[in-house]
């Protein structure tokens, strides 16, 4: 793997934890997060639940870490995030937790260890708010929620 643009320091939470996340694939985009639990934590259908995941990282200024779900988890057992993608900001200092909702029909078991989100580290850009009375005309307007790609005959 070639050498990655940026270090992200990364804390246990607790001494003897799961092991630090990492990229599956020399291609993946994400590194797995792991639930670190000392049981097994059940979700019935439609309960949530804060997982820990037993670390927290200092991220470079103008870096964020975005939280997102597994397809297989999503796929296989409904399982999804409650905040979807979730951010860490550079100044965060807290352990990570993944707010796991159930949305199957069939109650979800998440064991010390399992692999329950993906951890992306992307680049981000502040910007200045300026308030006007107007803003310029576009072809869209305010068409929105569906708007786009919707024919005159419906």
């Amino acid at each position: 793997m070639s050498q990655l643009p940026f270090q992200v320091k990364v804390r246990r939470m607790r001494p003897g934890g799961n092991p630090l996340p990492r990229y599956a694939t020399s291609h993946a985009a994400g590194m797995d997060l792991l639930a670190d639990l000392t049981s097994m934590v059940t979700l019935q259908p439609g309960e949530r639940a804060l997982i820990s995941t037993g670390i927290a990282i200092a991220l470079p200024d103008g870096y964020e870490a975005q939280i997102r779900p597994r397809s297989g988890l999503a796929l296989k057992h409904g399982v999804s995030l409650v905040n979807t993608p979730g951010t860490i900001d550079p100044d965060y200092r807290g352990e990570i937790g993944v707010i796991l909702i159930n949305h199957g029909a069939e109650p979800f078991t998440v064991n010390p260890g399992d692999r329950i989100a993906q951890m992306i580290f992307a680049r981000f850009e502040r910007g200045e708010l300026l308030e006007v009375t107007e803003l310029d005309e576009t072809d869209r307007g305010a068409g929105g929620f569906g708007h786009t790609g919707v024919t005159a005959q419906g």
